[in-house]
């Protein structure tokens, strides 16, 4: 009961924080129309492996390679680049309950931030993610992770970090939840990007800072797995 009235508390102050400024509208969701007929059309020729790992979110997961990254584990990939936490709602009943997985892997909230989304409203849309899957999947475990610091939106910085403690927050309130600070590791000495982990766009990561994220989250996805009931 305790944790639950924490819960409450959390929930309503980023309700508080987003009615004190006017939440951004949500970009149009049917500009991903044909990425996700796709998704169907390759299950329906496809097999898909039973209760997955499912990295969902925007081009930091649809970029990930993560059937090489985690060839031991029975992952599925369903990012959509350019995406928001609100399309990923919209397209949850298409590219994320219908596969059960075990644990979901979530990253999105970058392209939010660029769109002018503030930190209380990237929370909330989160929120409403959560509470969508255990509203049908209430025993998965879902791990967000932490919108990441780059060179191209270091401006936004101070912003994400704001996001990513309010998640955390949350994330602390229920056993289903993970948090994995995929952050911090992308930051140098001097507290900015590392740009050798980075493309030539220095936004997306290449090959050597998606190892870095591979083996930073393998600890979190043990966790998530071993503790599911």
């Amino acid at each position: 009961m305790v944790a639950e009235r924490v819960w409450l508390l959390v929930l309503l102050s980023v309700a508080s924080c987003i009615s004190a400024k006017e939440a951004v509208a949500d970009p149009d969701p049917n500009r991903f129309a044909g990425e996700i007929k796709a998704f169907a059309e390759w299950d329906s020729k496809n097999a898909v492996p039973a209760e997955p790992i499912l990295f969902v979110g925007s081009s930091s997961a649809r970029m990930w390679r993560t059937h090489e990254s985690f060839p031991d584990l029975p992952v599925i990939n369903r990012g959509f680049g350019g995406s928001h936490i609100s399309d990923v709602i919209h397209y949850a009943e298409k590219v994320v309950l219908p596969y059960n997985p075990k644990v979901i892997v979530f990253y999105a909230g970058d392209n939010d931030m660029a769109g002018g989304k503030s930190a209380p409203q990237v929370a909330e849309d989160y929120r409403k993610f959560v509470a969508l899957v255990h509203a049908k999947l209430p025993a998965a475990r879902i791990v967000f992770v932490a919108i990441k610091p780059s060179g191209q939106r270091w401006s936004l910085w101070p912003r994400m970090n704001e996001a990513n403690s309010l998640i955390r927050d949350l994330c602390d309130q229920d056993e289903r939840l993970f948090f994995a600070d995929l952050a911090t590791p992308l930051l140098g000495g001097d507290g900015k990007p590392r740009p050798e982990l980075f493309l030539a766009d220095q936004l997306h990561l290449n090959p050597q800072g998606y190892e870095v994220w591979t083996q930073t989250l393998r600890p979190v996805l043990a966790k998530a797995l071993a503790t599911r009931p």
